[in-house]
């Protein structure tokens, strides 16, 4: 195994096979964001996400794709310019990866590429005890999805954030307000069907427990451009709670749990949510 790889996964604790397949794909991403930075992707792109909270700020769960945004919007962009630099930084690394892009729409403002590797291959590689390989298929993968947003919506910053493995680089990712607006609109807004995405509510958690300022003029960026505020007024913080407390009581906590419970380590920490629970979270956000 490549030396930096084995020390990268030094950090992690290793019970059962997710515990090793969600190390590797966390080593593929962070190798990921070293092949973009040395073709200069973070020129003209910002990390943001719950990939960008996980390896940036330390959020404490695991998450799978790596999401960015545009500085500023670019329909011509074109992410399969920088894939055969992910290929190469993994396979320096010994990684076998393939990276294939979606193919680009005109109409669609988010372009999207994955990033695959196999599973029983890889954990081979690192030394996977062998309870943690017996029963998995040869053709089973791990994917990662990379999504640029090619039509950004405006009123964020950006920060540079200096990654220190394999070795020394650097990111450029939305400043925390900005993260946690992002967020909130993919809680408020995000259409599922019948799905809850229980990872957005663990990050709303985690936002209020340690960064709680929300940026909220990016928020309404968002929200026009999601055609989910057409309102001639400014958004403020009062008609905010409200559709905060409204998007809480329409809330299907069980379902929600379930969504996050395989990507936190200590999934008893779930056992206190309720609708009550939301809303003094909710109650504690602070809004610039």
């Amino acid at each position: 195994m490549n030396e930096a790889v084995a020390r990268m996964l030094q950090g992690y604790e290793y019970r059962t096979t997710a515990d090793y397949t969600l190390a590797l794909r966390e080593v593929f991403q962070e190798l990921a964001l070293l092949g973009l930075w040395r073709a200069k992707f973070f020129e003209h792109a910002a990390f943001y996400g719950g990939t960008a909270l996980r390896i940036l700020y330390g959020l404490d769960r695991f998450s799978e794709d790596l999401d960015f945004s545009l500085l500023a919007p670019d329909p011509d962009f074109d992410l399969g310019r920088y894939l055969g630099s992910l290929e190469r930084e993994l396979a320096a690394f010994g990684l076998t990866v393939t990276v294939t892009a979606k193919p680009k729409t005109t109409r669609g403002a988010v372009q999207s590429a994955f990033l695959k590797a196999g599973t029983l291959e890889h954990l081979l590689t690192i030394g996977a005890v062998a309870a943690a390989t017996r029963g998995i298929p040869t053709n089973q993968t791990i994917k990662v999805k990379l999504e640029v947003d090619r039509d950004p919506p405006g009123g964020f910053d950006t920060q540079t954030h200096f990654l220190l493995r394999p070795l020394p680089f650097s990111v450029r990712a939305y400043a925390l307000p900005d993260l946690f607006a992002g967020k909130m609109h993919a809680i408020l807004f995000r259409r599922w069907k019948k799905r809850v995405k229980g990872r957005d509510w663990y990050d709303l958690v985690w936002f209020v427990a340690n960064h709680p300022t929300l940026h909220l003029a990016h928020l309404e960026h968002r929200m026009r451009q999601s055609g989910d505020w057409t309102s001639h007024e400014t958004l403020d913080a009062s008609t905010f709670q409200d559709l905060l407390t409204q998007t809480v009581a329409a809330l299907d906590v069980g379902r929600a749990v379930r969504d996050v419970e395989p990507f936190v380590r200590h999934p008893e920490s779930l056992e206190v949510w309720s609708p009550e629970f939301f809303l003094h979270v909710a109650g504690r956000i602070q809004i610039v």
